[in-house]
């Protein structure tokens, strides 16, 4: 599957100056899907209203998957969010259509984080996989 690269929500970064996320000690992290183009101007929370996901079947959770292996660590100045890679399983039906996934946090009231926009919608046959690749080296996301 195609990489994305990380777009962030502007609430994220006003969330972060509040004290919002505490990234450090480990957040429950959610990845939920969606073929409805996020707004990273003005959406503020993950909820099916501004982002509706696959229905909860076929192997698709509602919220989407629980991200595991969550850890922030700060060298040099520079936090790092890391995760292990997550992996969606359309089983006795298919799963989408989607074409992003979107990062929050249920610690914080589902406040968004970012997203992932990979470029064209996905559609999961019965038995294929979808991946998120959460990068172990340089994280899902750096704060410099």
């Amino acid at each position: 599957m195609a990489t994305a690269a990380f777009v962030k929500y502007n609430s994220f970064i006003d969330e972060i100056s509040k004290g919002g996320h505490n990234l450090q000690t480990p957040p429950t992290l959610k990845l939920a899907l969606t073929n409805t183009a996020p707004n990273a101007a003005s959406d503020t929370v993950w909820n099916t209203t501004v982002a509706p996901a696959p229905a909860a079947a076929a192997g698709y959770t509602a919220g989407g998957n629980t991200l595991t292996g969550v850890t922030g660590t700060t060298t040099a100045g520079v936090f790092k969010l890391v995760v292990a890679d997550s992996v969606f399983t359309a089983s006795g039906g298919s799963i989408g259509p989607f074409r992003y996934a979107i990062l929050y946090n249920t610690t914080a009231s589902s406040k968004l984080l970012g997203y992932y926009d990979y470029a064209s919608s996905i559609t999961l046959a019965d038995t294929e996989t979808f991946t998120f690749d959460a990068d172990p080296t340089n994280g899902i996301l750096t704060i410099t």
